[in-house]
């Protein structure tokens, strides 16, 4: 099995479609490229598939290799920098285009997800990091018996649970976690996403879709909440467009001051057109959004969680 050399698999849920599954995985991996840790991504949102997107290396190949599949590197090591490597495998690197649709029946989707599992040459990993499709349907089951038959003991470590405030996507989330219980996956925890909105053109944070529901969801089921996320449109310029994230003057969010944290990382070298050519410099750019100490935190409780 190409799994046998990574030493904990993460799955990130939801039952609900929209609450932002891509955006968290996306994030979560580089704050563990950040801490040092080296991290794959598995894309088994087969119908939409947009870490490639997300990580802003859509136009990357594939490559065949003896024993199988190649996953596409986001960004190499730089131990100096203390920064882990980080590669991605999805679907989409094996579609024609962006807009190419995938049209398949259960069994064909259930043979994909396990070639996925066993046939991409991850080598030695830290951490993988497997980005699902909303729902309880084939890919799911077919990732809950693959990994739960053939991953070595405690390889597995559980599965962060995404959801968003409003009480229409924790009553679908609550069926993910039941699915949870049902297969004997772990939750390692819940991350709520989309608690406010962070204005562009203010330091003003608005919880425009409300505030608690996921952490009412964990105490309900007694897991961990890992904590909210808020709407931040400078994250979408970052993975649209690549432009390094930027605040206006008195932008405080959870008590750091994010234009005078921008000017630490940024140098007058990082261009916007070169920014925007080279998605190595991704996981740098990051450190300047307003998330990535949201996203610290959370990858730090999910590593004391896990061990």
């Amino acid at each position: 099995m190409s799994l046998a050399k990574i030493k904990h698999i993460l799955l990130v849920l939801s039952g609900k479609g929209g609450v932002g599954k891509s955006s968290v995985t996306t994030q979560l991996a580089l704050s563990l490229s950040l801490g040092g840790y080296s991290v794959g991504v598995l894309d088994v949102d087969l119908t939409g598939p947009s870490m490639p997107r997300m990580f802003n290396i859509e136009d990357a190949k594939v490559t065949q290799a003896p024993g199988g599949w190649l996953p596409v590197t986001v960004h190499p090591a730089n131990p100096e920098a203390g920064i882990g490597e980080l590669k991605c495998m999805s679907l989409g690197f094996l579609l024609r285009g962006r807009g190419d649709a995938v049209v398949w029946r259960g069994p064909k989707k259930t043979a994909m997800v396990r070639q996925f599992l066993s046939d991409v040459l991850w080598g030695e990993m830290d951490f993988l990091l497997i980005d699902t499709p909303p729902g309880t349907s084939d890919e799911h089951i077919s990732l809950a018996e693959t990994l739960l038959k053939d991953a070595l003991p405690g390889q597995v470590s559980g599965a962060v649970v995404v959801t968003t405030p409003q009480a229409v996507a924790t009553a679908d989330v609550r069926k993910e976690l039941n699915f949870c219980v049902k297969t004997g996956i772990s939750v390692v925890g819940v991350v709520e996403n989309m608690v406010g909105f962070v204005c562009p053109n203010c330091a003003e944070c608005t919880n425009i879709f409300g505030k608690g529901g996921g952490q009412v969801m964990a105490e309900d089921f007694h897991v961990r909440f890992l904590g909210g996320v808020p709407i931040d449109p400078q994250f979408v310029m970052l993975v649209e467009t690549g432009r390094r994230p930027r605040y206006p003057k008195g932008t405080v969010i959870d008590g750091t001051d994010f234009p005078e944290i921008r000017q630490l990382h940024h140098t007058d070298a990082d261009t916007p057109v070169e920014e925007a050519k080279d998605s190595s410099l991704l996981a740098s750019k990051y450190l300047d959004c307003s998330l990535e100490p949201i996203f610290r935190k959370i990858t730090q409780d999910i590593i004391t969680a896990i061990g």
